[in-house]
C-alpha cells in the first residue's frame, strides 16, 4: 500500500513574482511621500534669492551650505529648538501616562459600557477647536499661565486627544482576560497589573503614541501663537513663522529652516520603527 502523497504547495515563480510587485508598489508609494522632503533639501542648497525652480533639480549648482548657518543668523532657532524641546520633554510622558491609565480602565470595564464611554468621548472631537481659544485663553489669564509652558503643556493632562485613548484601549483588549484575572488572583493591584503585565503588552502602541504625541507638540502653531506673547518663549513652529516675515521671498533659506526643523521628525520615526516592524510581526504569528 503506497503512501498518500502531499498536496503540492504553490508554486515559488507565482511567489516571486506576487513578492516582486508587492514590494515594487510599497516602493512607489514610499517615493511619493519622499519626494516632497528630497525637493525641500535641494531647494535649501540653492543660492540665496533665487526663486523655485521651474523644473525638475536634483543637486543645484553651486551648493550652497551656508543657507544652514544663515538660519540661526537670522532667527534664534536654537532657542526656539531648546523651548520645544522641553515642552515635548513633559507632554510626551505626561501624555503616555494618562493615556495608558485611562485606556487600562476601559479595557477592564464590561464592553458595553467602555464603548458608551468612548463614543461619548469621541464626541468631544464634533466640536471645533476654534470654539475653546477664547475660553482657554481666559482661563490661562485668569490663572497665571498666560506666556508659560504650561499653557502648551496642558492638554497632555488629559491624554491631548481622545484618539491616543482609543489606541490604548484597543491594545489593552487584545491581551485575553485570562491575565488580567490571573494578575487579580496573585493579589496584584491595579497600578501593579498595569505596569508589569499592560505596559509591556501595548509596547507597540507606546511607540505610536509617542511619535503621534511628539509630532502634535512639535508642528502645534495655534496654541503658541495665542498663548505665547515673548519672543524668546517661541517654539520652532512659530519660528519658521517668524523666519518667512523676514524674508518671504527667499525661498533657499526658508527651505533650510524647514529641514532643520523637520529632521528632528524623521529622527524620531527612525528610532520608533523597530516597535512597530514588532507589531507587524505579531500579527503575522
Amino acid at each position: 500500500m503506497t503512501d498518500p502523497v502531499a498536496p503540492a504547495g504553490p508554486p515559488a515563480r507565482p511567489r516571486r513574482v506576487r513578492w516582486g510587485l508587492w514590494h515594487g508598489l510599497m516602493l512607489v508609494v514610499s517615493a511619493l511621500f519622499l519626494l516632497p522632503l528630497a525637493s525641500m533639501i535641494v531647494g535649501s542648497l540653492r543660492q540665496p534669492g533665487l526663486p523655485p525652480p521651474r523644473g525638475i533639480e536634483w543637486i543645484p549648482q553651486p551648493v550652497a551650505w551656508a543657507n544652514y548657518p544663515a538660519v540661526f543668523q537670522l532667527i534664534e532657532l536654537g532657542r526656539y529648538l531648546v523651548n520645544t524641546l522641553a515642552v515635548e520633554a513633559l507632554a510626551v510622558p505626561v501624555t503616555l501616562l494618562v493615556g495608558s491609565w485611562a485606556g487600562f480602565a476601559l479595557a477592564q470595564l464590561p464592553v458595553h459600557t467602555a464603548r458608551r464611554i468612548m463614543s461619548a468621548t469621541l464626541l468631544i472631537l464634533l466640536l471645533p477647536e476654534t470654539a475653546l481659544w477664547v475660553s482657554r485663553f481666559i482661563l490661562y489669564r485668569l490663572t497665571g499661565l498666560l506666556d508659560t509652558p504650561v499653557a502648551l503643556i496642558a492638554p497632555s493632562f488629559m491624554a491631548t486627544s481622545p484618539i491616543y485613548v482609543l489606541i490604548f484601549y484597543w491594545s489593552y483588549r487584545r491581551v485575553p482576560g485570562e491575565v488580567w484575572e490571573a494578575a487579580q488572583l496573585d493579589g496584584a493591584g491595579a497600578l501593579r497589573t498595569w505596569w508589569t503585565i499592560g505596559l509591556p503588552s501595548v509596547r507597540p502602541a507606546l511607540a505610536a503614541v509617542s511619535v503621534l504625541t511628539f509630532v502634535y507638540y512639535w508642528r502645534e502653531f495655534n496654541d503658541p501663537l495665542l498663548y505665547i506673547q515673548s519672543v524668546e518663549k517661541y517654539t520652532v513652529s512659530l519660528g519658521l513663522a517668524y523666519l518667512e516675515q523676514l524674508d518671504p521671498t527667499n525661498w533657499p533659506i526658508l527651505m533650510a529652516g524647514s529641514v532643520l526643523i523637520t529632521a528632528p521628525l524623521v529622527a524620531v520615526f527612525l528610532v520608533a520603527q523597530p516597535f512597530f516592524l514588532e507589531a507587524l510581526e505579531r500579527r503575522r504569528r
